[in-house]
């Protein structure tokens, strides 16, 4: 398509505004004055969300028979407590000593004096904090402290059972892994992903629609043997580009970025997991699907002193803002067992993956069993309880070093070590069982979005124009008859109904002059528009205009939905005569 001559100016603005004319977002609750860290999608915003939801879904699921469950919002606080997050899961807060105003310490120090401020603890924020005066009374700030970020709740009507709003959708993910690893017959690796709503109690979010408190995350954990880590797809992108600020240039205070290979990044161990390197590949094929140049990309590596406490190594994927810069729309996280090891420890449910040898092999053991006659003897009607507990006891741990005499101490009883019989025999082992390791990549949704609406926001002689990929626009072709008589409007009809039958996105539009039309249906991201205009009803010809050249071709009704085809995949046919200025 003919490449726009203008380049639009303050583009948050100007996307602002066409966002709450056009319909893809604005401000919740604005009839009561609206409350920050919400925004509504409207008929085109949800349209353009879900389209990028089920293109993630080819690029990371789909195509490497991987699967996706969905788990409840509302989260046990035990959960939370096993997988960390109510211990880690804060942010620092400071208080105005003058309007009370309360602020996200680290952030408000980044926005006024340009410093990096993450990962830094409450005795550094205080310091750089005595240079920072109150953004809405130029008060005095006050010590830095933390602040939960997750909204707490209960579960039942005398709160016996606290909770949080999860603030990932992982953790579901990683409670049903045993099922689901069930469900897929053993299927390893193992890919489970889950995309639905999370909340995060943000102190004070004043990004629009960059920091929310309520968003959809697409969260994605591939579970592979640690012992096993090649990824069977990495030819595939061995000679991907990556754009990396990696954490050895950022210890030494610079931020420029390694240009290089995919297959680079791992020989040089910039990347620690193959896997990882792959889906970041993916990840940066996935925006440039949706208009997002790989230019204004880059893979920004954390310190050890920012990444989340349950990482051993994390890239934000970031894309280039209008207003905000560089602004994070991924992560991607080397989790290894840490949540599956936290919740079997929290649960005692094995959450290990049986991986079968090529053929048996013999081993010599040594085991331990209660003997049950003894046990019966001493404790009577007592015994058949204490031998179910031993049943569930790690038997040789406890009883190493005991000798004949001492005991161990089981609900309330002694039992003597002499009650126990050990033996070595010779088993053969089919197979033994490990913890998975977990890469794990997570989409921010609604930044996709603002970012996918800015990289196409165009201007073409003084007119917005949004240039949204054919793939992912909402509304793919709108239909208008040239004017509301003379049978113009029957015939666009049956020709909607025709495009929509075909599987395509399509809209009928006859309000307000041709001219109009085609200025809102530029502005809202439409690729093509078909008019049925009086040759229509002499020749059944309609004119198939293009949003970006602005060119147009006549196309016979029955051949419209395969040149469509042709146009997606080759692109619009070149000027051969003046366009339309329509």
């Amino acid at each position: 398509m003919e490449q726009l001559t203008t380049q639009v100016r303050d583009k948050h603005r100007l996307l602002s505004e066409l966002a709450r004319r056009r319909g893809f977002f604005w401000g919740s609750f604005e009839i009561y004055g609206g409350v920050s860290g919400f925004i509504d999608l409207g008929p085109l915003g949800t349209g353009l969300k879900r389209e990028i939801e089920d293109s993630w879904r080819d690029f990371f699921l789909r195509r490497h028979g991987f699967t996706e469950i969905s788990t409840p919002i509302i989260t046990p606080e035990r959960v939370l407590e096993a997988s960390g997050h109510v211990q880690n899961f804060k942010d620092p807060m400071t208080e105005c000593t003058n309007c009370h105003r309360r602020f996200r310490a680290d952030q408000l120090i980044k926005e006024a004096a340009g410093t990096e401020t993450e990962g830094l603890d409450l005795d550094q924020l205080s310091v750089l904090l005595k240079q920072v005066k109150c953004p809405e009374c130029g008060g005095v700030l006050g010590s830095p402290q933390y602040f939960v970020t997750m909204f707490k709740t209960n579960i039942g009507p005398y709160g016996e059972d606290p909770a949080y709003t999860r603030p990932e959708a992982a953790q579901g993910i990683f409670v049903d892994f045993h099922r689901v690893l069930e469900v897929m017959r053993e299927k390893f690796p193992l890919g489970i992903a889950q995309v639905g709503t999370v909340l995060r109690n943000e102190i004070s979010p004043r990004q629009g629609p960059i920091r929310l408190r309520e968003f959809t995350i697409m969260d994605f954990e591939l579970f592979f043997d640690p012992e096993r880590p090649e990824c069977p797809y990495i030819d595939e992108v061995r000679e991907d580009k990556l754009s990396i600020v990696t954490e050895d240039t950022r210890k030494k205070g610079r931020s420029e970025t390694t240009r290089i290979t995919t297959a680079e990044a791992l020989e040089k161990r910039l990347v620690k997991s193959p896997w990882m390197a792959y889906f970041m590949s993916q990840s940066a094929r996935f925006l440039a699907k949706l208009g997002i140049n790989e230019h204004y990309q880059r893979f920004f590596e954390k310190l050890s002193t920012e990444r989340a406490h349950y990482s051993s190594q994390t890239f934000d994927h970031e894309v280039k803002l209008d207003r905000w810069d560089w602004v994070e729309v991924a992560g991607f996280a080397y989790r290894t067992d840490f949540d599956l090891r936290s919740h079997m420890q929290a649960t005692g449910i094995d959450l290990r993956v049986f991986k079968a040898y090529d053929s048996p092999i013999e081993k010599k053991v040594r085991t331990i069993r209660p003997n049950h006659q003894k046990i019966r003897q001493r404790f009577g009607t007592d015994a058949g309880r204490i031998i179910s507990l031993l049943a569930k006891e790690d038997l040789p741990r406890i009883l190493q070093g005991k000798r004949r005499g001492e005991s161990i101490k089981i609900d309330a009883h002694d039992i003597p070590a002499e009650f126990f019989d050990t033996k070595e025999e010779v088993v053969k082992e089919t197979g033994t069982k490990f913890l998975p390791h977990v890469i794990e990549p997570s989409f921010g949704v609604e930044r996709l979005v603002y970012s996918t609406l800015e990289h196409n926001l165009r201007m073409k002689e003084e007119r917005l124009i949004l240039s949204l990929p054919f793939g992912i626009a909402p509304t793919q072709a709108a239909v208008y008859p040239l004017v509301n008589r003379d049978g113009l409007v029957e015939k666009a009809q049956s020709v909607h109904r025709s495009l929509l039958e075909s599987g395509l996105r399509v809209e009928y539009d006859d309000g307000g002059s041709i001219g109009r039309r085609y200025a809102r249906a530029d502005e809202a991201g439409i690729p093509l528009g078909i008019t049925v205009d009086y040759e229509t009803m002499k020749d059944g010809s309609v004119t198939l205009r293009d949003r970006d050249s602005w060119n147009q071709i006549r196309v016979q009704i029955d051949e419209l939905k395969s040149t469509i085809d042709s146009i997606v995949s080759s692109g619009f046919p070149a000027k051969t005569g003046q366009a339309r200025r329509n």
